[in-house]
């Protein structure tokens, strides 16, 4: 559904990305996994637009879409949760949701929402920026949600939550799965992203060093590319 061709990207003269591919299978999660500083988040931002490719090529559904605009990207149904949530402090959930909203015959509405997250509702009326980081996840995921998208981006979901909300976010994205919903997951934490995927993909450096189904993920790979070093 999702296909990344040989991706080069960069930050200035900082050359991030280097020949990245890979697939994100409709209806599955996928998930990119790699330390910090590896490339996840600029993957991401390159799917969405934010970051330019400066060669290779961004497929979706047999569109190219690596020189489009973030806004272009998200109409053709790509939508992104952001790392660090960023909600609107000064509108309220309901305001933040509707922000986004779009649509479809069938898709998600406000009411939907509030079902899959009925604190949202309890706190309709309030600022996104009293919100507690496990709800600011609910709204930023609900945000996306409302867009209608073919496929959902999301960048380190369980960043900054309590043990409880990484599981409930967990939960969130198993049902999104059930759902149909394609799904590219970039993850720290690793029991709950393994928990999750269909397939993963190791980012080290910029490059890809592993693809594989999580149980061909040994402990080798992750002892060499994703636990810290003591």
């Amino acid at each position: 559904m999702l296909h990344i061709y040989n991706l080069n990207a960069f930050y200035g003269d900082s050359h991030i990305l280097h020949n990245v591919s890979l697939t994100v299978e409709r209806g599955k999660v996928t998930v990119l996994l790699g330390r910090n500083g590896m490339g996840k988040t600029t993957t991401i931002h390159s799917i969405m637009g934010m970051v330019p490719a400066r060669t290779g090529k961004i497929v979706l559904e047999q569109i190219e879409i690596q020189d489009k605009a973030s806004f272009q990207v998200s109409r053709l149904g790509v939508a992104l949760v952001p790392q660090g949530r960023r909600v609107f402090p000064n509108l309220t959930v309901r305001e933040n949701l509707m922000t986004t909203y779009r649509p479809v015959e069938g898709g998600w509405t406000l009411e939907n929402i509030y079902a899959m997250f009925p604190r949202l509702k309890e706190r309709e009326s309030s600022m996104g920026g009293d919100l507690s980081g496990g709800e600011q996840q609910m709204l930023s995921i609900g945000r996306a949600l409302l867009t209608n998208p073919k496929v959902l981006l999301l960048d380190e979901p369980s960043e900054g939550l309590s043990p409880l909300m990484v599981r409930e976010v967990a939960e969130i994205i198993r049902q999104l799965k059930q759902q149909g919903l394609t799904i590219f997951l970039v993850e720290q934490n690793l029991a709950m992203a393994l928990e999750l995927a269909d397939f993963v993909y190791i980012l080290s450096k910029g490059s890809v060093v592993f693809g594989g189904a999580p149980d061909e993920l040994d402990a080798h790979v992750k002892n060499k590319y994703l636990l810290l070093s003591s």
